[in-house]
């Protein structure tokens, strides 16, 4: 049998597949109608539009109807969770309802920012009214904030502090925050300059998020909490997980989470570079894990330098994190070298100790981004 004998048949196979994806289509045309429905009718209310229970439950009960169908229960989860993904931007368009009525105005200070933009949006689709004050607008500030509720300093780390202490004058009641990702320092700034109420925020997301669903704002206290727990509340209407926490704990978890991570990301690739790797033969060469490495040190030489170097060089006290990391470095270099297997092996049980449950839990997660990974890579 050859492929001419299979022909008519492998033709009548390919029109019903086509069919069957032709009617997938068609019912998920009809899911996102329901889901659009699904986000107004939250909106009227307020809820947010990421509910972890019902998606949890849902997830649950379509992998249990896939074991007894005999279908793969990951292929079903991968769908859904595309789908769920696809169902909250449409739930997203709703707008959101707006927690405080009352609030007068509130003010962007370098909303015109890849990351301002989006907080303006938000605010704007809540129905507030939105201001945004840039350089050349600060002859006028005191007209701009004068019946402020809210202002937000959204601009670079290095001129954050400087910004701050011209917000004189503000309304007693106003919140004073911003949305950095140092918060020691900016959090003395506003209590300084302003006795009202006072919060650091920190989003835990870049300027190409599509919407806040499952994203964290992390909150460091400042001054008359009671005062801004509408504020928060709206984040958590937009989907936003709040994550409280003090402003100097905040600080030093940073030098690890942001400082350390993306300074050893920018000396592995600037080694790479000096050591005349080819880039596409890496890539070419690459397992699954280390193009997902490739691609997460690459998308970081994709963006603006200044946004890194003001992270990196934001505190002093990040210097000694980084000698550590780098001492640490040449003390497994050092086994290595002397052929101390059983000290690196030592070393590494150690470490697997420490991460516990998640080093599992890391491990499952991985395997569907090194899948998608290897989905992206253009042959």
């Amino acid at each position: 049998m050859d492929n001419k004998d299979i022909a008519p048949e492998l033709t009548l196979l390919r029109d019903q597949i086509d069919d069957i994806d032709s009617q997938l289509v068609k019912l998920l045309v009809k899911r996102l109608a329901v889901t659009t429905k699904v986000g107004a009718l939250k909106s009227k209310v307020g809820m947010p539009i990421y509910a972890p229970e019902r998606e949890a439950q849902l997830l649950a009960s379509r992998r249990e109807q896939a074991k007894t169908l005999g279908v793969c229960p990951d292929l079903i989860e991968d769908i859904l969770r595309r789908l769920m993904r696809d169902s909250y931007v449409s739930q997203d368009a709703s707008g959101y309802r707006c927690v405080n009525s009352e609030c007068r105005k509130v003010v962007i200070v370098g909303g015109a920012g890849q990351l301002g933009q989006i907080f303006v949006d938000l605010f704007q689709r809540s129905s507030y009214q939105v201001a945004t004050l840039e350089q050349a607008d600060w002859p006028q500030s005191d007209k701009i904030l004068a019946d402020a509720s809210v202002v937000i300093v959204a601009v670079p780390i290095r001129i954050t502090a400087n910004i701050i202490q011209q917000l004189k004058h503000l309304p007693q009641d106003c919140i004073l925050a911003d949305i950095t990702s140092i918060k020691e320092s900016p959090v003395y700034e506003m209590m300084k300059v302003h006795t009202g109420p006072v919060v650091g925020l920190h989003p835990m997301f870049g300027p190409d998020v599509s919407s806040l669903i499952k994203q964290t704002i992390i909150v460091c206290q400042g001054r008359q909490a009671e005062q801004y727990q509408w504020l928060l509340e709206q984040f958590q209407v937009w989907g936003a997980k709040i994550y409280p926490i003090e402003a100097s704990t905040h600080d030093r978890a940073m030098s690890m989470v942001q400082v350390m991570r993306h300074f050893s990301t920018i000396a592995y690739g600037y080694h790479l570079m000096t050591e005349g790797a080819d880039i596409a033969q890496l890539v070419e060469m690459s397992s699954p894990i280390y193009r997902l490495e490739l691609i997460m040190v690459g998308r970081l030489f994709a963006q603006d330098p200044i946004l890194y170097t003001d992270i990196i060089f934001s505190n002093q006290d990040n210097i000694g994190m980084m000698k550590r990391f780098a001492y640490r470095f040449l003390e497994l270099l050092e086994d290595v070298e002397a052929g101390d297997k059983e000290a690196f092996v030592t070393m590494f049980d150690q470490v697997s100790h420490w991460f516990g449950d998640y080093a599992d839990i890391f491990l499952q997660e991985s395997k569907s981004m090194l899948l998608k990974a290897n989905e992206l890579k253009k042959h």
